[in-house]
């Protein structure tokens, strides 16, 4: 309870910097988890430890081992919490992830009329990292910094529908981009009618 008392409870920018969400935002995630995703705490965990557990890790690609120390908590406690975890988020799908709709031959908005039978747009972006030593040459950008490409494609109104992090800054768009097609569950362009 220390730890989640450091992490949460006691300061908002704590919270922010070390969970990459608000309290508020917080609440609501353990929320959801509970109410949809059927998480529930345990005799020795509450619902908040293994949440804040499971959004430390993402936010700072800890391992087990690392985790475990910090929460002091066993590595397998550690790994079946987290499982459990991302098995409710993933039942978060239907409520959180968007279904697009083509833009209507009768649209009006003159940014998006042109683009008829249309789900969105795609483009790629660069976000600026902290890389080990050795992975830095991969990271780098024709520019000089050190950066992850990453390809989004948002529908008209704004809302991602589509998200591919994680390609060093040196790729080609056009080399994510074939890779988000010829993933097995990524990204699918519908068929014209």
């Amino acid at each position: 309870m220390l730890v989640l008392r450091e992490l949460y409870r006691e300061s908002e920018v704590t919270c922010k910097s070390e969970l990459r969400v608000n309290r508020r935002t917080f609440n609501i995630i353990c929320e959801m988890l509970r109410d949809i995703g059927g998480l529930s705490g345990t005799k020795n965990m509450s619902l908040q430890e293994i949440v804040a557990m499971f959004l430390y890790m993402l936010a700072h690609h800890k391992k087990n081992r690392s985790i475990g120390q910090y929460f002091f908590r066993s590595g397998e406690t550690v790994s079946r919490q987290s499982h459990l975890c991302l098995r409710a988020f993933l039942k978060l799908h239907e409520v959180l992830l968007y279904n697009s709709t083509p833009i209507s031959d009768d649209c009006e908005d003159e940014r998006w009329k042109s683009f008829k039978n249309c789900l969105g747009a795609l483009d790629g972006t660069y976000s600026n990292e902290n890389v080990p030593s050795q992975e830095q040459p991969k990271y780098r950008r024709r520019k000089g910094t050190i950066a992850m490409n990453v390809l989004g494609v948002c529908a008209p109104n704004m809302q991602f529908i589509y998200v591919l992090p994680g390609w060093e800054g040196s790729a080609h768009d056009m080399r994510v981009l074939r890779n988000a097609l010829s993933r097995p569950n990524g990204f699918r362009v519908p068929r014209g009618k």
